[in-house]
């Protein structure tokens, strides 16, 4: 998906509040969950999250989801990540 593509899925699902995220090479976050309901499309880097026992990598042009209060891990590769994000 194009930066294009994804801001006007982002406008047409309500999503108001974007903000580009970028996390450090080889870093990890701990379970957590967020307040807010996010999508977004990864720009540069990897990210693999883990929810529950399913767990999936992200690379440049995919998207992920996560609904409000979904626990969650993170974790970044060699390179780190920059993601574009909306909150809702």
């Amino acid at each position: 998906m194009t930066r294009d593509e994804f801001l006007a899925e982002l406008s047409r699902e309500g999503f108001q509040e974007i903000v580009t995220v970028t996390r450090e090479p080889n870093q990890a976050m701990d379970i957590h969950a967020h307040p807010f309901e996010a999508k977004a499309l990864i720009i540069d880097g990897d990210l693999t999250i883990r929810a529950g026992e399913s767990q999936r990598n992200y690379r440049p042009g995919d998207v992920f989801h996560l609904p409000t209060n979904a626990p969650h891990s993170e974790s970044y590769g060699p390179d780190g990540v920059t993601y574009l994000v909306g909150r809702k």
